[in-house]
């Protein structure tokens, strides 16, 4: 049957989001008969253009409405009114709270930030039955609870009720004392004066944006970037200049303008494995990074939670082991190689920044928990984290081995990655001929996978044919299945997509 001109009187004036009311018509115009079985609907980008709307707000009704039986979809052929409600008894709705557009909104110091609605999407993970590659923390099998629970009980025997009093702001002496040690094998020289102990890397990313920048500073960053720091600085009201990358990491090439034009007060870097590309900066670029900064006295942050996580390649040296002038802080954590939940991070500085830092620490919390401070303390000193994090490099690599060979088996055609060589993450782009990342996410939830959209890792609403999978996650046999539901549900909406060349995968 023909496709139809559907009339949708639509009213952008009410709380009711546009996609809700495109779902109430469509369904209306089905059980009344005006749309019969077989009736072949507008391809999604035909009808946003009618309605002048956003094209997820037809995608996502599209697919709750297949969802509930009243659309079905054939790859190739288009989206048709299904026959009957057969499968609605069993169907999972999607709902959104609010619309899902794909644009971003501009705050009032100037940054885009991905659409809130996006963030309501990636919610959509936690529902059961989802292979959810989205989240950034390493797999719960991996978390050593039997020493945990020995490291409390030991703890608690020796300290008694003194383990739950308030700590220094600085930290258990101890733990830093054991950072100063753990980092030393990185190269870093330091004392455990130089040592803070945080809440995770989170808060110690934080205190140093709150130590150093002010509101409408300027911060630059890779990207995309750990979209923790876009968060941060949109929190504290910190402006953020984005620059490029190439496969060496920063573009240093353009640093030194961007230093010289916009008077930066910080550098955001994670140069090893970096989140959310898992690119590794090499040697010269990290010593010709130092120089810059030096030169230019601009404070380097440098993340360096992943640096552990190499499955193969050279070893390079953290920034802060390099650094001859006190110019990088140092902020990483035990929280992706032994137990996010302890949430216990550090950073490593000099002279006035650590006495501002400690500070800062001091008006946000007091202290970490001393009792979670007291318990890694034990497990670092009984090599808890060595035996540890050579068990997790070994089943890491066999994951990510598992997810490339997936991604080539199911991804689509004209789909690109770079094999990340440590970290987490496989960093995905998209045919740009095909569905955006936010577009495909409703129909990829139906199936049963999430991954994380590529635009919550750009501050200006880049990004929307990356996504972002954390491959580590998942056993191996979920990552398979995962990949083959991710490739089925970009097969199963491509069909909206005309100017797609269709291969035998399709």
């Amino acid at each position: 049957m023909l496709t139809p001109h559907l009339s949708i009187p639509l009213d952008r004036d009410s709380e009711e989001p546009i996609y809700r009311q495109l779902i109430r018509h469509v369904r209306s115009q089905i059980e009344s008969g005006t749309l019969p079985a077989g009736t072949r609907l507008p391809a999604s980008r035909d009808l946003a253009r009618q309605l002048n709307i956003s094209r997820i707000s037809v995608v996502n009704a599209y697919a709750e409405l297949r969802a509930e039986g009243y659309l079905s979809a054939h790859a190739g052929r288009g989206t048709f009114v299904s026959g009957g409600r057969e499968t609605a008894a069993t169907a999972v709705p999607t709902p959104v709270n609010g619309s899902a557009r794909l644009n971003g909104h501009t705050d009032v110091i100037g940054n885009t930030y991905p659409d809130r609605s996006l963030r309501e999407l990636m919610r959509m993970a936690r529902r059961p039955g989802v292979i959810n590659f989205s989240t950034g923390a390493p797999p719960s099998e991996f978390f050593p609870v039997g020493h945990l629970r020995e490291a409390i009980n030991s703890v608690l025997d020796r300290d008694g009720s003194e383990a739950l009093a308030y700590e220094v702001p600085e930290g258990y002496a101890p733990l830093r004392a054991s950072v100063r040690d753990y980092v030393s094998a990185l190269g870093i020289q330091c004392s455990a004066d130089n040592v803070l102990i945080t809440g995770g890397t989170q808060q110690a990313i934080d205190l140093v944006v709150q130590a150093i920048l002010s509101e409408g500073d300027l911060l630059v960053t890779e990207t995309p970037t750990y979209v923790g720091m876009i968060d941060i600085a949109r929190t504290r009201r910190v402006r953020v200049y984005g620059l490029g990358m190439d496969d060496d990491g920063l573009r240093l090439d353009m640093l030194e303008n961007v230093i010289l034009e916009h008077h930066p007060r910080l550098i955001y870097v994670m140069p090893s494995f970096q989140n959310p590309t898992g690119r590794i900066m090499p040697l010269h670029r990290r010593r010709q990074l130092l120089n810059l900064a030096h030169e230019y006295r601009v404070p380097i942050l440098e993340d360096g939670v992943y640096h552990e996580f190499r499955f193969e390649g050279e070893a390079y040296p953290p920034l802060k082991a390099l650094d001859e002038h006190g110019i990088v802080i140092h902020a990483s954590g035990f929280t992706k190689n032994l137990l996010p939940g302890l949430r216990i991070g550090y950073l490593i500085s000099d002279g006035v920044h650590h006495e501002r830092l400690v500070r800062v620490k001091q008006a946000a919390d007091i202290s970490t928990p001393g009792l979670n401070q007291r318990a890694l303390h034990w497990m670092l000193e009984h090599g808890v984290l060595a035996a540890q994090m050579e068990r997790n490099i070994r089943e890491l690599r066999r994951r990510r081995d598992i997810a490339l060979a997936a991604a080539r088996r199911y991804l689509p055609p004209g789909s690109k990655w770079e094999k990340p060589l440590g970290g987490l993450y496989l960093w995905v782009e998209l045919p740009k001929s095909g569905p955006t990342v936010a577009e495909l996410y409703i129909q990829a939830v139906q199936t049963g996978v999430a991954y994380a959209l590529g635009n919550l890792f750009y501050s200006n609403g880049s990004g929307s044919y990356h996504m972002r999978i954390n491959f580590g996650a998942q056993k191996p046999a979920d990552i398979e299945e995962g990949f083959k539901r991710l490739g089925r549900a970009w097969r199963e909406l491509a069909c909206d997509y005309p100017e797609i060349e269709k291969s035998p995968l399709l």
